[in-house]
């Protein structure tokens, strides 16, 4: 084959056969693609010069350390700080491609801290109790849970919306000492063939890797409905389904603490299979009275110049509640002094300076009553079909 001419500044560019980019080859010989720059080839070796080229947690990394170096195959960082060996980001995979689909799900581990500590939950004593035992205690008192008392694997919390499911996972990675996956439906849905249940493999290896973790699965029921040939469901989902069953308890099942935490709002639509996975099934059910007046108490406390507000009147309206909706019962309420201050200001021609803007008034029982009839209840309508799921299915129920 003939060689192809020289550029000219006549020679038009587009639609020409770029030049092959060069092969690096490993410690074990094999050539790999690299794609993106020379001094970095697929399995992430090499110095990393273009920090855009790096994922969101390898720049976490890099701000901490100052510098990303790697001296063996699969990235395995050198010394971090203090000569002390780094755990490296990612284990060692098979494959160029598993890598890159790891680098992609490395940017779902909660680096923030939430600030949801447990005692901000209020209610819900039974599920806090179960997710200490499942994650906090094995590590603090690994010598008891051995054998037959093996830490929980995994624990579904379902409810109406609105109850607190997603607070205490907050909880969960604000107080555990573990590394946190928020894993939704995107994370670990591909349009590529083949690549959804590949997501699903190494996010487990990850979670292995970088053990004691937490997977929190968001809305599971998105990802792993109920199966069966009557249903129309595509080839690709049920592949994902069965991939994510196997990984949670098949033959590859290994020793570290790997706890699955996953919440829905629609239990009945999960799978038999996924159900016996999650072995403890708790109901976050509606806020009972005191539940509900611990949150009036902390979302609109009474000033000790002004009138008490009436506690028991706003427990005994909200029967039926949600915690999202005491929130925004609390919010309607407290919006009544602004808007009757931001009409006073509007009625003034001239422009009123920041630092002279009069203060906010405080709450009237008034404003309680407009906020309790401008705000209805969003989840109680369902509430008995969850009582049944939970007679029929549940682990505990709350008290």
């Amino acid at each position: 084959m003939a060689d192809e001419p020289a550029l000219t500044r006549w020679t038009f560019p587009f639609g020409r056969k770029k030049a092959p980019a060069p092969e690096d080859v490993t410690e074990n010989g094999d050539a790999e693609q690299n794609g993106n720059s020379s001094t970095v080839n697929a399995n992430g070796n090499g110095y990393v010069q273009n920090i855009a080229e790096l994922s969101i947690y390898e720049q976490y990394n890099q701000a901490n350390r100052g510098s990303v170096h790697s001296n063996g195959v699969n990235g395995v960082q050198s010394a971090g700080v203090n000569g002390k060996p780094q755990r490296s980001l990612l284990p060692p995979f098979e494959s160029a491609e598993m890598r890159a689909l790891g680098e992609s799900l490395s940017r779902d581990i909660l680096r923030g801290n939430p600030d949801v500590k447990w005692e901000s939950i209020k209610g819900l004593e039974t599920a806090k109790h179960l997710l200490k035992e499942a994650v906090v205690m094995p590590i603090k008192y690994p010598k008891y849970f051995k054998g037959l008392l093996t830490p929980w694997k995994g624990i579904l919390l379902f409810g109406p919306p609105g109850t607190g499911k997603t607070m205490l996972a907050k909880a969960v990675a604000t107080e555990c000492n573990t590394t946190f996956f928020n894993i939704s439906a995107s994370s670990v849905v591909s349009k590529w063939r083949g690549d959804s249940e590949k997501l699903i493999k190494v996010l487990f290896e990850l979670a292995r890797h970088h053990a004691p973790s937490t997977i929190f699965l968001d809305e599971i029921d998105a990802i792993i409905s109920q199966r069966g040939e009557a249903r129309s469901e595509h080839e690709a989902s049920r592949r994902l389904k069965t991939e994510l069953l196997i990984q949670m308890d098949g033959l590859n099942r290994t020793d570290e603490l790997v706890f699955v935490l996953a919440a829905t709002n629609l239990p009945w639509e999960l799978d038999a299979a996924m159900l016996r996975r999650l072995e403890k099934r708790i109901l976050v059910p509606l806020p009972e009275s005191e539940a509900r007046c611990a949150m009036f108490e902390e979302l609109l406390p009474s000033l000790p110049e002004e009138a008490p507000l009436p506690y028991d009147l706003l427990v005994e309206k909200t029967e039926g509640f949600s915690g999202s909706d005491i929130r925004l019962l609390c919010k309607e309420a407290a919006m009544q002094p602004l808007r009757r201050l931001m009409a006073q200001l509007e009625e003034k021609e001239e422009v009123v300076p920041e630092d002279e803007l009069p203060n906010v008034g405080p709450i009237t029982v008034r404003d309680i009553e407009m906020a309790l009839q401008n705000t209805r209840p969003s989840a109680h309508l369902h509430a008995p079909r969850y009582d049944k799921f939970n007679s029929d299915y549940g682990s505990h129920v709350l008290q």
